[in-house]
C-alpha cells in the first residue's frame, strides 16, 4: 500500500488545520497516510523551509505530498504554495466568499481563532479546565457548581470528555468512577445523589471496554471478559433504576461524546465560537 504524507501548514499552532484535514482525510478508507504539522511558519524563511520539507518528502516517496494550510498571510501562503504538493487552502475557501457577502475585507491577523484576545473567554477556559482537573475521578466532589456529573465504570471515556468539554465549551464538568462496591450495592453513591439531575451516564461495548483496559492490564482481572461483562450490566442497571441518561462511547470520538452530551442535555456554552 503507498503511504501519502500529509502536511498540516499553520502560522499558529495548527489546530485548526489538523481538525479539518483529519476530518477529510476520514472519508478515504483504505488508505495510508502520514502526517506531518508545521505549525508557526510564520516568517518567510520558515516558509520557505516548509517548501523544502514537503519537496523533500515529495521526492523520497515518488509521491506529491497533500497539504492543508490555514496561513492567512498572503506572502507566506505565496510562497507555500509553490511546493510540489497539493494544496488544499482552508482559509481562503471561505474568506474569500465571506469578504463578497459581508462587503467587508478580512484582517488576514495571524492566530485569531487560538489566541487569547478575549481574555474573558480564556479565562472561562482556564477555569474549567482546573475545575475538570480538580473533580476528576471522584477526587474534588465539587457537584453543586458542576453543569454535569459523568458517570461510569472505569476507561470509558469520562476523564478526557471532561476536559475536551472543558476546554472547547467551558462547562464545568465533573467525573464519578462506579467502584465494585456502587456496583454490588446496586443504587448511588450517597454523595450523587442530590445531583442526579446532572448525571450523564458512559457506557461501552463490553469487547471494545476489555480491549482498552488490556492494553493497560493485559491478562489482570480488571480486564477480563467476565469483569468487564459484570461492570457494565451492572452500571447499566444502574442507570436504568435512577433513570440517568445514558451514551454508549463505543464508536465515538471525545468530540463527538462531547457534543452529544451538550446537545441532549441542553448546557450552554460559555466560550464563544
Amino acid at each position: 500500500m503507498s503511504r501519502r504524507t500529509v502536511f498540516f501548514v499553520s502560522d499558529q499552532t495548527g489546530v485548526t488545520a489538523e481538525t479539518l484535514g483529519h476530518s477529510l482525510m476520514t472519508q478515504f478508507e483504505g488508505l495510508e497516510f502520514r502526517p506531518v504539522t508545521l505549525p508557526f511558519v510564520s516568517t518567510l524563511d520558515k516558509a520557505r523551509e516548509a517548501v523544502r520539507r514537503i519537496d523533500r518528502a515529495a521526492q523520497e516517496e515518488g509521491l506529491r505530498p497533500i497539504v492543508f494550510s490555514t496561513l492567512v498571510q498572503d506572502e507566506l501562503r505565496d510562497v507555500v504554495i509553490t511546493a510540489n504538493a497539493l494544496f488544499l487552502d482552508l482559509f481562503s475557501a471561505f474568506v474569500g466568499p465571506l469578504e463578497r457577502e459581508l462587503n467587508t475585507r478580512s484582517t488576514h491577523r495571524a492566530g485569531r481563532a487560538h489566541g487569547i484576545a478575549d481574555l474573558a473567554a480564556y479565562t472561562a477556559r482556564i477555569n474549567a479546565t482546573n475545575f475538570a482537573l480538580a473533580n476528576d475521578d471522584g477526587t474534588g466532589g465539587d457537584y453543586a457548581h458542576a453543569d454535569v456529573v459523568l458517570v461510569g465504570v472505569s476507561r470509558v471515556g469520562k476523564t478526557p470528555t471532561c476536559v475536551y468539554m472543558a476546554l472547547q465549551y467551558g462547562v464545568f464538568a465533573a467525573n464519578y468512577p462506579l467502584t465494585e462496591e456502587d456496583l454490588e450495592a446496586g443504587r448511588l453513591p450517597a454523595r450523587l445523589e442530590q445531583f442526579r439531575s446532572k448525571l450523564y451516564g458512559l457506557t461501552i461495548r463490553p469487547e471494545r471496554l476489555q480491549q482498552i483496559r488490556a492494553e493497560r492490564r493485559r491478562d489482570s482481572r480488571y480486564a477480563s471478559r467476565a469483569q468487564v461483562q459484570y461492570e457494565l450490566r451492572a452500571a447499566d442497571a444502574l442507570f436504568a433504576r435512577y433513570s440517568v441518561p445514558t451514551l454508549d462511547t463505543s464508536e465515538s470520538s471525545i468530540e463527538e461524546i462531547a457534543s452529544r452530551i451538550m446537545n441532549s442535555t441542553g448546557i450552554e456554552r460559555r466560550l464563544p465560537l
